[in-house]
């Protein structure tokens, strides 16, 4: 999607609506901007806390036993060499 607009006379770009919805963009929020070759690149900036909680959701459900990650990865091992 390629979107031109204009600057404002202190500055401003308004980012336009569809843009601000498409990637959860709201008032209060903060934007990274970088700067690569003759490119400007602006992004919203992750909070870590919910982007690793959204990550690692499971989707309000609570895991109803252990997981043994040292066993799945073993058996997961193991299921590798059978195939070969």
């Amino acid at each position: 999607m390629r979107i031109k607009m204009r600057v404002g006379p202190k500055g401003q770009v308004v980012i336009p609506k569809i843009i601000r919805e498409a990637f959860g963009i709201k008032p209060g929020d903060e934007i990274i901007m970088e700067v690569r070759e003759n490119e400007l690149l602006m992004r919203p900036e992750l909070d870590p806390e919910k982007f690793v909680e959204e990550f690692c959701s499971t989707g309000g459900k609570k895991l109803t036993r252990k997981i043994d990650l040292k066993s799945i990865m073993q058996e997961e091992a193991e299921d590798r060499l059978v195939l070969r």
